[in-house]
């Protein structure tokens, strides 16, 4: 038991510590920093290289040791919670849109265009049905952004993504309306005049949001609109 206590006082371990070097055997009291933990220690330097007491590095660590005959058990734990949150999200997620992403929105944004366009003229032109004609457009929209959201890997894409999810909730809104507009043979205000359809407020945004979604998704970086919200 004296042996191990002795051992702990004495054990000194080596760091890479980038200083100036000092004559043999001298020594100098430096700030030592270990998972965020700081705190003060002295360093010593002989035949060139530098030495720090094993029980100052673990004190500062706020960490623990250990002896089991002439094995010495160091635990030192990770940094604080919430350390370099934002540095470390950085790494994981990095700033622009992926290349994958950027594929998958731009598939996106022509399938809802197709949707959109083919619900145009059916309300323009009068044509009857159930909507049954449209569901297939519907779908190739709703794959895409499923694609779209396998091959987010980004920041930008997750923000994109959001604006390309709340897109096609509302043209799916649009399309229900007008759906049931056309069961209830109310869509001739639409081929009467093309000014209704343009003065429509939903109409405007969902046109609106599909001509920015045309030009950011392909310039890779993302940016907020009312109109995709």
């Amino acid at each position: 038991m004296h042996s191990q206590t002795k051992a702990f006082h004495f054990c000194i371990v080596l760091l890479l510590w980038a200083g100036t070097a000092l004559a043999q055997s001298e020594h100098i009291t430096r700030t030592i920093v270990v998972n965020g933990h700081s705190g003060e220690a002295t360093i010593y330097q002989i035949d060139g290289k530098s030495f720090i007491d094993l029980e100052s590095l673990v004190q500062i660590a706020n960490g623990t040791m250990g002896f089991r005959g002439n094995q010495i058990t160091l635990f030192l734990p990770g940094a604080k919670d919430g350390q370099d949150v934002h540095s470390s999200a950085a790494k994981e997620k990095p700033a622009g849109m992926s290349t994958e992403f950027m594929k998958s929105g731009v598939e996106f944004v022509s399938a809802i265009k197709n949707w959109t366009n083919a619900l145009t003229y059916a309300v323009q032109k009068g044509v009857p049905g159930d909507g049954s004609r449209i569901v297939i457009l519907r779908e190739r929209a709703a794959e895409a952004l499923r694609f779209a959201k396998v091959s987010s890997s980004t920041e930008s894409d997750d923000s994109s993504y959001q604006l390309l999810a709340s897109h096609f909730d509302d043209v799916q809104k649009w399309s229900d309306l007008l759906i049931g507009e056309r069961r209830s043979m109310d869509t001739g205000k639409y081929s009467m005049s093309n000014e209704e359809l343009e003065n429509d407020t939903t109409f405007k945004k969902i046109t609106g949001c599909t001509k920015f979604l045309s030009t950011m998704i392909p310039s890779g970086h993302y940016q907020d609109i009312p109109n995709c919200r």
